[in-house]
């Protein structure tokens, strides 16, 4: 036969051959490729059923959820919608049969099958579930809890929603504007906030919240509007059992549902709780931990982060103004009230001794040296000068060489050498005191023995105060 009938039946064979490779890696590679028509689409049930105060933002989170949900196509929604209680009585009755007879089709615990995720979204007081206990149950079988803004003003008669959220609305004051600090930098809800986010909103204070149960997302640390310094969270999610949960508490106010921030805020934390989205759920520890320069250097922490382990009041019988607070030792102070010296329990002699310090507007407090010695904290930022008595001054002897003064409520850092009976410091990056002699007690001292050694306190008896990252260098 002539060569050229072998070499197209060697070419046939070979373009078919070749052909069933390539269509078998093509099945497989759509087998194995995600497909938006094969993937289910996740379906979520929203709530706007109030039983107690009616946010006029309703109408605008409803209409934000449900655009939220058709651009990104990652889920849907279905909508228990509720206008505001009606105040006759004939009306009210329809209104709550309505309310009674939709929760009873949706969230029976045959209606919550279809669903993968249910959104409070701003509801209040106690709504008339079918069967709480089975919604309770729903969430930790694998279903998603998520919550915006008054979802923690929602059923305080029942602990295992409040329990499984996370937290419970306590109060408010007046609106105001916030640098909400992203603690998970990482996660789907806050990672496109880098490292704040600044809201005018009405911010809430939480009870019965625990950081060692949530994984903090965004939180205040200092309070909204007296901004004296604290812990004071904003958004959270956790694990429970096979489910999740998502909160933020803002979203009061329609600007805020509009901000396409916000927007992303909630997109992500709903996506995150319906496992579409990688994300930590593990509570954070707020235990210090120290550079690995500063741990070769010989530093140590003074204040662990967790609790007041090595810290006691000057006065036993003092009020107990002291607390840890997420990595934050934490002086607060009531209008009108004093409160107490702490003092460390360790003695010191030559040291450097570094801290990070915040005051609110107008607060006093200091930082002690072998508890006699006393490097002035204040809030003199208005003032814009260095005084006798003013912020990083060696109180009653010596004078910062600079104003350096940070504005109140900003964290400062202070680094201290006393050796022997000299003393310097640098105080926001500027040396402001150069080995300046210190043979005396400064005021409220433990004690005058200047020649022995003695330990740190922090002054907690003029104003409310907040330290962190305290660390210690033992010299020779």
């Amino acid at each position: 036969m002539p060569l050229s009938w072998h070499k197209s039946v060697v070419m046939k064979f070979m373009k078919n051959h070749l052909a069933r490779l390539l269509g078998g890696a093509l099945l497989l590679a759509l087998a194995l490729a995600p497909s938006s028509s094969r993937a289910e689409t996740k379906k979520v049930l929203v709530v706007t059923l109030t039983y107690g105060f009616h946010h006029s933002s309703i109408p605008t989170a409803e209409k934000v959820l449900t655009e939220l949900a058709a651009k990104s196509g990652a889920f849907t929604v279905d909508i228990i919608h509720g206008d505001q209680k009606p105040d006759k009585p004939d009306e009210a009755a329809k209104w709550d049969a309505a309310a009674k007879k939709a929760l009873a089709e949706k969230m029976s615990p045959e209606g919550l099958k279809q669903y993968n995720a249910v959104i409070f979204a701003n509801t209040t007081g106690d709504l008339p579930l079918p069967d709480r206990d089975a919604f309770i149950a729903w969430i930790h079988a694998g279903g998603a809890l998520i919550g915006m803004h008054s979802a923690s003003d929602t059923f305080h008669g029942f602990r295992p929603y409040l329990e499984t959220l996370g937290g419970e609305f306590l109060t408010h004051n007046a609106q105001a504007t916030v640098e909400c600090l992203v603690q998970d930098p990482e996660h789907p809800a806050v990672s496109h906030f880098g490292p704040s986010f600044t809201v005018t909103d009405e911010i809430y204070i939480q009870k019965n919240f625990h950081r060692d149960q949530v994984h903090g997302l965004l939180g205040l640390d200092q309070h909204p509007n007296s901004k004296a310094p604290g812990d004071y969270p904003i958004s959270w999610c956790k694990q429970v059992g096979a489910g999740r949960v998502f909160y933020t508490e803002l979203g009061h106010r329609e600007d805020v549902w509009e901000n396409p921030a916000y927007q992303q805020h909630i997109l992500g934390g709903i996506k995150w709780a319906l496992g579409l989205e990688a994300g930590s759920a593990v509570p954070q520890n707020p235990a210090v931990k120290l550079s690995e320069d500063e741990t070769k250097d010989g530093f140590r922490p003074l204040f662990n982060g967790v609790d007041l382990a090595g810290w006691k009041p000057r006065h036993a019988d003092g009020p107990s103004t002291w607390s840890a607070q997420n990595g934050m030792l934490v002086n607060e102070l009531a209008p009108g009230h004093h409160g107490v010296d702490l003092v460390g329990e360790e003695k010191f002699w030559n040291f450097t001794v570094r801290y990070e310090y915040m005051v609110p507007k107008n607060s006093n407090s200091g930082f002690y040296l072998r508890g006699r010695h006393e490097i002035q904290i204040l809030d003199d930022y208005d003032s814009g000068q260095a005084t006798p008595g003013g912020n990083g001054a060696i109180y009653n002897l010596a004078a910062p060489s600079k104003f350096v003064s940070r504005q109140p409520g900003a964290w400062q850092q202070a680094e201290v050498t006393l050796i022997d009976h000299h003393v310097t410091v640098t105080l926001n990056g500027e040396k402001v005191q150069d080995n300046v002699l210190v043979d005396r007690a400064t005021g409220s001292e433990l004690d005058e023995n200047v020649n022995e050694p003695g330990p740190f306190f922090l002054q907690g008896d003029h104003g409310a105060v907040a330290f962190r990252n305290l660390r210690v260098k033992v010299l020779k």
